[in-house]
C-alpha cells in the first residue's frame, strides 16, 4: 500500500522532479513549440512519477483539477510569457480566490538539433495556497476600500469599474459578503473570460517573500 499523497510530500517531490527534468533530454519535444502539449507532457509525467510512489485520486472532468484529494491543480507554462488558462465558476474566484491551490512549473524549453532532443529547464517551481489564487488589483482595490471603511456602495462601484462580470444585484450580494469577509490579498494577474487567464509574473517574483506563496526551486 502507497504511502498517502500530502501537499508536503508534493512540495518535496516537485523539487526532485524539476531538478531530474531539467537535464533529460526528451527526444518527443524536439521542435515542438507548441505550450499545451509541452504542458500536457510535463503534467503526466509528474502525475506518473507521483502515483509510481503515492495513493492519491486523479483528476477528472468533474473535479477539474489534477489532484482533487489534496485540492491541488498543476500549471506549466513557459519563462517567455508564464500563463494559462482555468475553468471559470463564479466571479467570486478573482476576488476570494480559485478554489484550489495551484503548482506552476515555469520552464525554458531549447532544442538540441545535433541530438534531435528538447530539454525542458525548470526555472520556477512554485506553490499557491488557494487563498492567495485571486487577483491582485481586485483584491488590494476591495481590501483597501474596507481597510478605509468604505461601504456596499463604494465596493460595487469599484467593482463595476474593474469590469467584475456581474449585475448591479450581484454586485450588491458580493459587497455584502465583502463587508463580511475581507478577502486575502492575491498574487495573480486575472483576465476576464469564458475561461480565466491565469498570469504568474507576479506570483514568481513575491514567492518565498510572502505567506502563502512557497518558492519550491
Amino acid at each position: 500500500m502507497n504511502t498517502a499523497l500530502t501537499i508536503d510530500i508534493l512540495l518535496a517531490e516537485a523539487a526532485l522532479f524539476a531538478v531530474a527534468e531539467s537535464s533529460h533530454n526528451e527526444p518527443s519535444l524536439f521542435g515542438i513549440d507548441n505550450g499545451k502539449t509541452v504542458g500536457t507532457y510535463l503534467e503526466h509525467k509528474f502525475v506518473a512519477h507521483l502515483m509510481d510512489k503515492y495513493s492519491f485520486v486523479g483528476g477528472n472532468s468533474a473535479s477539474g483539477i489534477d489532484i482533487p484529494s489534496i485540492n491541488v491543480d498543476i500549471k506549466v507554462t513557459s519563462i517567455k510569457q508564464p500563463q494559462s488558462s482555468s475553468p471559470f465558476k463564479d466571479p467570486r474566484q478573482k476576488i476570494y480566490g480559485l478554489g484550489y491551490n495551484l503548482i506552476v512549473f515555469v520552464y525554458e524549453k531549447s532544442d538540441n538539433r545535433a541530438r534531435k532532443t528538447a530539454r525542458l529547464n525548470i526555472r520556477h517551481t512554485i506553490f499557491i495556497e488557494k487563498e492567495r489564487t485571486g487577483d491582485y488589483q481586485m483584491t488590494r482595490g476591495l481590501r483597501e476600500i474596507i481597510e478605509r471603511d468604505g461601504n456596499a456602495e463604494d465596493l460595487i462601484a469599484f467593482m463595476l469599474d474593474k469590469n467584475l462580470l456581474i449585475d448591479d444585484i450581484e454586485a450588491g450580494k458580493i459587497a455584502d459578503q465583502l463587508l463580511r469577509e475581507k478577502p486575502e490579498q492575491g498574487y495573480m494577474t486575472i483576465s476576464n473570460a469564458y475561461q480565466w487567464r491565469l498570469q504568474y509574473g507576479r506570483a514568481i517574483q513575491k514567492a518565498g517573500t510572502v505567506s502563502g506563496i512557497k518558492r519550491i526551486t
